[in-house]
């Protein structure tokens, strides 16, 4: 909660507080009473009065009788017309004395109503002040200001080192602390401190957490915000906003100015439907203006990140405004093992966990992938009340990660189980005799909480920087292994391998249209920008083949999914045993592992039980 929104709370708080006292006063004012007209009158009768007060009110006939009994007791008895109450008790001869009118407070009559006025006029007068005034990026009188959080030298605690993973990026940030902490022995050799520094790279990389660790290594105040917040319903506020966050930069000058994804504000000119005109490119020409235009920006260093520097302009990628473009990559075995390391760091792990395998087993996680799974397994470990990971704990998270929850308790049909238990060993045949693709890591028919009524996951041993043809085609024969499975049994197929189909149809036409793999259609790229329509240059999306060529590519596709269905059908047949062995296993225990379904096999080679990358086929 903001200043602001603190104050407007403890003026509310005070008002609420004095009207309560002026209530409660009132109360003690008028107390109440249980002794009525009628309970009086009866012991008047009874000449069981001694003595009787009269209290008058002030300009009004009501009042108070203060009554003394002969027992001793003494009542208060309210009235609306005291001098019809003085002729009454003076009737029956009761000893009878009027008190003088009292006079009301003068603080209740003149000063509490005051003190009220003015403090309500105090609290708003405060609250409109806080609005004109204040620097949140919400008022009204302000939406040309800045949005960006300043995080001042020192504030920042995190550094280079607690970045892992990230060997090569770090190295060439590092050049950029130098700049800011020692810019002379540049100037002094005729070098120019670099104006910005684009960070590309998928989701969860660490692009936004190597810029604050720039920050904090340089121990220079860091301006951090997002592309969204320059964007206004209003003409004109955002190029406000990039002015007025370079002028506050200025004055805190050297610093770091962090602009989070940046393709919200930066996109290409001339793609939207407003033409030259609209918010979004304003602010665009204003940010290209601060960053290498007339005016004098020296010592500010802008970083962005962005996992889509396909649709950026290019007159922000040239050199001048972002001298330098690093690629954040999914760390590799080395990277992954650093980085579980530092979120192991507060984490108690078992004697059995081995990070090292875990860093082998999980090739292309991201740093934000290797977090959660580790956060995933901490949360079963506190479930089954234990101070500690242990490595089932991270198997499974690793299943809820990548696949879903087991929903164990869905009741399913035995024939549904068996079409499953056909299906998934389908798959786990092909992952075990295709050399280029498995081992199988696991294989159930217990339904996850995507939908997969089971999944067979395999166990990748090492990275690898691209695919070869040959590993593609044996995508698409294990894609197809479990309709191939239901086909050979049953006779019949299910709709449970929609998934595999849509996969194995995908890889297929990326074979041909983009990566050349056909021998008739040839090495020519005719895949089409999936992204074109919503970039805005060409909404009608034109294709850049003829009909004749999209016709020749269909025909293509269909002969390598034909082919592979043929290929794959073969292999299965010719394993057959296997099939009805591990689909009767599967029946018996929902979920086998490696060493389990390799012991159906003639041969079995022991290995290590760690969970893969790869998501399994799930039917």
């Amino acid at each position: 909660m903001n200043k602001s929104g603190r104050s407007f709370y403890l003026y509310f708080v005070i008002i609420i507080c004095l009207l309560l006292f002026t209530v409660w006063v009132g109360t003690l004012r008028v107390p109440n009473s249980g002794y009525t007209r009628g309970e009086f009158e009866k012991q008047m009768e009874k000449n069981e009065v001694a003595v009787v007060t009269i209290c008058p009110g002030k300009d009004t006939p009501t009042g108070s009788l203060k009554i003394v009994l002969k027992s001793g007791d003494e009542k208060v008895l309210y009235v609306t017309d005291v001098t019809e109450m003085e002729n009454i008790v003076r009737a029956h001869g009761i000893d009878c004395s009027v008190e003088s009118v009292p006079e009301e407070s003068w603080f209740l009559n003149s000063v509490l109503p005051i003190l009220i006025v003015v403090v309500v006029c105090v609290f708003f007068f405060v609250m409109m002040n806080s609005q004109n005034a204040g620097s949140g990026g919400g008022k009204m009188m302000n939406f040309g200001k800045s949005r960006a959080r300043l995080t001042m030298g020192g504030e920042n605690k995190i550094t280079l080192d607690e970045v892992a993973g990230l060997k090569e990026e770090k190295e060439e940030l590092q050049e950029i602390v130098e700049f800011l902490r020692e810019p002379g022995k540049f100037t002094k050799v005729g070098a120019r401190i670099p104006k910005g520094v684009l960070l590309e790279g998928a989701p969860g990389t660490g692009k936004t957490l190597l810029a604050k660790a720039i920050a904090g290594e340089a121990n220079v105040p860091f301006f951090s915000i997002s592309g969204s917040d320059f964007v206004e319903m209003f003409v004109g506020v955002g190029a406000s906003r990039v002015r007025d966050m370079f002028a506050e930069a200025k004055r805190h000058a050297p610093c770091i100015i962090f602009i989070d994804e940046i393709d919200a504000v930066a996109r290409r000119r001339g793609t939207g439907m407003g033409g030259g005109h609209d918010e979004r490119e304003q602010t665009l020409n204003q940010l290209l203006v601060e960053m290498d235009g007339f005016g004098v920006n020296e010592g500010i260093i802008v970083m962005a990140a962005t996992n889509r520097v396909d649709i950026l302009d290019p007159a922000i990628l040239r050199p001048g405004r972002f001298d330098r473009k690093i690629t954040v990559v999914s760390p590799d075995v080395r990277g992954r093992e650093d980085i579980l390391r530092v979120h192991a760091k507060n984490k108690p792990l078992g004697d059995d966990v081995d990070l090292q395998q875990i860093a082998q087993t999980t090739a292309g996680f991201t740093g934000a992938d290797l977090e959660n799974l580790l956060n995933e397994a901490a949360i079963n470990a506190a479930m089954d009340k234990r101070a500690f990971v242990k490595q089932e704990d991270i198997k499974k998270a690793f299943i809820k990660v990548g696949i879903g929850a087991e929903k164990k308790s869905r009741i399913i049909s035995e024939k549904e189980k068996k079409i499953t238990a056909y299906h998934e060993a389908g798959h786990a045949i092909l992952f075990h005799v295709l050399p280029d693709v498995g081992p199988v890591y696991t294989v159930s028919i217990i339904p996850t909480g995507l939908g997969a009524a089971g999944y067979t996951m395999p166990l990748p041993e090492k990275d690898e920087m691209f695919l070869t043809k040959g590993k593609m085609i044996e995508d698409i024969m294990v894609s197809l292994g479990g309709r191939i499975a239901e086909e050979i049994i049953f006779d019949d197929i299910t709709t449970g391998a929609s998934s595999d189909i849509k996969k194995a149809t995908k890889v297929a036409r990326r074979m041909v249209t983009r990566y050349g793999m056909s021998d008739n259609i040839g090495v020519i790229n005719y895949d089409d920008d999936d992204d074109e329509v919503f970039i805005g240059r060409d909404l009608a999306h034109a294709k850049n083949h003829s009909e004749l060529v999209s016709g020749e590519i269909d025909r293509e596709v269909k002969t390598i999914i034909d082919d592979c269905y043929r290929k794959a059908k073969d292999i299965i047949m010719e394993h057959e045993d296997v099939l009805h062995k591990c689909a009767k296993l599967l029946l018996e225990k929902e979920k086998i592992n490696r060493a389990e379904f390799e012991s159906l096999f003639d041969t079995y080679y022991p290995q290590p039980e760690e969970p893969g990358e790869r998501v399994g086929e799930k039917q």
